[in-house]
């Protein structure tokens, strides 16, 4: 998509003085030029063209009220002398994966008295033996240079306009969840642990009723044993009472 076209969607039936942000990520610039962007955008504080294809920056019209530009991921060499003309209060800039070489390419940056943060990352200048010394002392305007201070202290959340405070809340709000939703599991292994318990518990007594079973079966028989035994005798007494009957009948 054209850049020109990707402007007029994301205005969405607006007027260009109501858009505060204009975000133009990877659409195709005509020739690497910047088109579709007036001055009729006169409350725009910050706009995005990464991976549009740019080589030169000279169409920027001017936007007093800008304070973002991102131009990461483009083809720009020099020209950035408009930069510091027309967008005079500019605190952050992102020229990261273009093709800056040399330090004196961003001297035309000092006239933007505003400039807080600079990207350079992926850019050939980067290669340079520390580079960072230089383009401080160059632009002594910077507060932080590729994410990090003179001191090589990173940027605080406060500098990142305030979005890592909305991240560590978002981030201990999932925690709360994580944590809530841990309690509950074991809350149910507990409940299961119980039930498991439970059972276990009623095939133990089953076990223990059926030793007790076992026994009195065994008592029962014991005890018909004892009976038997009882009158196995007085059958013998009485066998051995037949014959003498035998020789009374004799004698009569």
């Amino acid at each position: 998509m054209d850049m020109k076209k990707r402007v007029s969607l994301e205005l969405r039936h607006r007027s260009p003085t109501e858009v505060q942000e204009l975000v133009l990520d990877n659409c195709r610039s005509s020739e690497g030029k910047i088109e579709g962007i007036t001055g009729e955008f006169s409350n725009l504080e910050l706009l995005s063209l990464i991976n549009v294809g740019l080589t030169s920056v000279a169409d920027i019209p001017k936007l007093d009220k800008l304070k973002k530009l991102e131009l990461s991921d483009n083809r720009i060499s020099g020209g950035l002398e408009v930069l510091a003309e027309r967008l005079v209060n500019l605190t952050h800039l992102n020229l990261s994966g273009n093709k800056i070489k040399d330090i004196s390419t961003l001297e035309p940056l000092k006239k933007l008295p505003q400039l807080k943060s600079l990207d350079l990352f992926n850019c050939e200048v980067t290669n340079l033996a520390d580079y960072r010394e230089p383009i401080f002392k160059l632009l002594p305007q910077l507060t932080y240079l590729d994410g990090y201070d003179i001191d090589d202290c990173e940027a605080s959340d406060s500098d990142g306009e305030g979005d890592g405070v909305e991240d560590e809340d978002e981030e201990e709000g999932e925690s709360e969840d994580f944590e809530e939703e841990e309690e509950e599991d074991e809350e149910d292994v507990v409940a299961e642990d119980d039930d498991d318990d439970e059972d276990s518990g009623d095939d133990e007594d089953g076990e223990v009723n059926g030793d007790v079973d076992s026994e009195d079966d065994d008592e029962d028989e014991e005890d018909e044993d004892d009976d038997d035994e009882d009158s196995s005798p007085a059958k013998g007494e009485k066998r051995k009472r037949d014959p003498e009957d035998e020789d009374d009948e004799d004698d009569d």
